[in-house]
């Protein structure tokens, strides 16, 4: 018997490692045009954030034009998104199981189309939620129960993979269980995952019963 009819992944920092090359061009973006230097680990908890609210926040006067500008500096760092090892053969795996797998990520859709579009795994997801489907974004449980309403299925059916208090939250809020992706995991405070995951296939231990 099935535990979940579902699992609904988040993607920077669970399903890809995105952290270095969102978070070095954004460090290089604020000491050019607000000539002030902040720390790497002081930019880590941005990675939770849609990519126009991280601009907003730190206080940028042309929000678009910031934004389009550390989207070019991205898309220029030669690291580039990579696929947390794993989940090439889980995704497939769940799906050969009859369990749908879905994203609710707060990355924008252009980010999306060059950071997972070319890992193959698209044919493998049923739903995807960005940061221009829902008005509110995580910790509200809006992306979360977009993917409900558009698979027909309820919190109780679906497990939420992520790795930041703002995933947690929204996880609980939709009323869904959550699976802490603990590898990509800055910090665990406030965090009480259902499951503690050490690697992508980890997972796989929960979804039958």
């Amino acid at each position: 018997m099935k535990r979940y009819k579902c699992v609904i992944f988040d993607l920077d920092g669970t399903v890809l490692n995105t952290e270095r090359m969102n978070m070095i061009p954004l460090q290089r973006l604020v000491k050019e045009e607000l000539n002030i230097f902040i720390p790497y680990n002081d930019l880590l908890k941005y990675m939770a954030y849609p990519g126009i609210k991280t601009i907003e926040e730190l206080g940028f006067k042309d929000i678009e034009k910031s934004y389009a500008k550390w989207v070019e500096y991205v898309n220029s760092f030669e690291e580039g998104a990579t696929l947390y090892e794993g989940f090439n053969k889980l995704i497939p795996r769940l799906n050969e199981l009859g369990i749908k797998c879905a994203i609710a990520s707060s990355k924008m859709k252009k980010q999306y189309e060059i950071d997972f579009s070319p890992t193959g795994l698209e044919e493998y997801i049923s739903c995807t939620v960005l940061a221009e489907d829902t008005e509110r974004h995580k910790p509200y449980p809006d992306p979360l129960l977009k993917v409900c309403d558009t698979l027909d299925l309820n919190g109780e059916e679906c497990i939420y993979m992520g790795d930041t208090l703002s995933d947690y939250k929204a996880t609980k809020a939709a009323n869904m269980d959550f699976a802490l992706a603990k590898w990509g995991a800055a910090s665990i405070d406030g965090i009480q995952g259902d499951y503690l995951l050490d690697t992508p296939l980890d997972l796989l231990k929960y979804i039958l019963i």
